[in-house]
């Protein structure tokens, strides 16, 4: 899942940033509107978790933007006003989810999964192939009952290949999805996490390469 911050108080959003990512995310932060919008006309986002009042644009008219430009991605908007003008307002606007500040983080959590959830093909909550489960909610991956001592970023892999239901998942798109745009698009990275990921789940192999396109399992 990749998710997009737009917050300019430095210190929410690379706070936010990190409970994400430590929850599995791939996560990317803009400090300001316009900057927000270079990230999104670039990247495919799950979620644009967006706060309101922005400097150079402001949250309302980046919201209005990101709907007009056709983005998948849902919108969580993010503000200090509790009025119910203001969310009916933000949700006029196109967002999808409104949380006022300040928020529980498990409950930023939820929702973000939640609207994640919304931005694609609808998928149990419960991931199966075999004797192989990932449970999205609690980040936990099982074999044969067995608990897989798993990174996030190899479960973020593992949700990504078992959400295709036997569909081939190029390294690219993998690459695009669990990572951020810090990664290098030249790296072997995700051939190593795959590697890594493979010897984890161990014996029968589950994850097939298929040469020229990709991963699936």
């Amino acid at each position: 899942m990749r998710v997009l911050i737009v917050e300019d108080h430095r210190e929410l959003a690379d706070t936010v940033a990190t409970g994400l990512r430590q929850d599995g995310m791939a996560v990317d932060v803009a400090y300001d509107g316009e900057q927000s919008l270079d990230f999104v006309l670039v990247h495919d986002y799950d979620v644009v978790v967006l706060d309101r009042d922005l400097p150079r644009l402001h949250g309302d008219d980046v919201c209005r933007k990101i709907v007009e430009h056709g983005a998948r991605a849902r919108i969580l908007m993010l503000t200090a006003a509790t009025a119910i003008e203001d969310r009916v307002d933000g949700l006029a606007l196109g967002a999808d989810d409104y949380l006022p500040k300040p928020f529980a983080f498990a409950e930023l959590i939820a929702r973000v999964r939640a609207l994640a959830r919304r931005s694609q093909p609808a998928v149990p909550p419960v991931l199966t192939h075999g004797d192989l489960s990932l449970d999205s909610a609690q980040r936990l991956a099982r074999r044969g009952g067995r608990r897989l001592d798993l990174s996030p970023k190899e479960l973020a892999v593992l949700e990504l290949l078992l959400s295709a239901r036997g569909g081939v998942v190029s390294a690219e798109e993998l690459l695009e999805r669990a990572w951020d745009h810090a990664a290098d698009p030249f790296t072997n990275t995700v051939k190593v996490t795959i590697s890594r990921l493979r010897r984890k789940l161990g014996d029968p192999p589950v994850i097939e390469t298929v040469p020229h396109a990709g991963y699936r399992i």
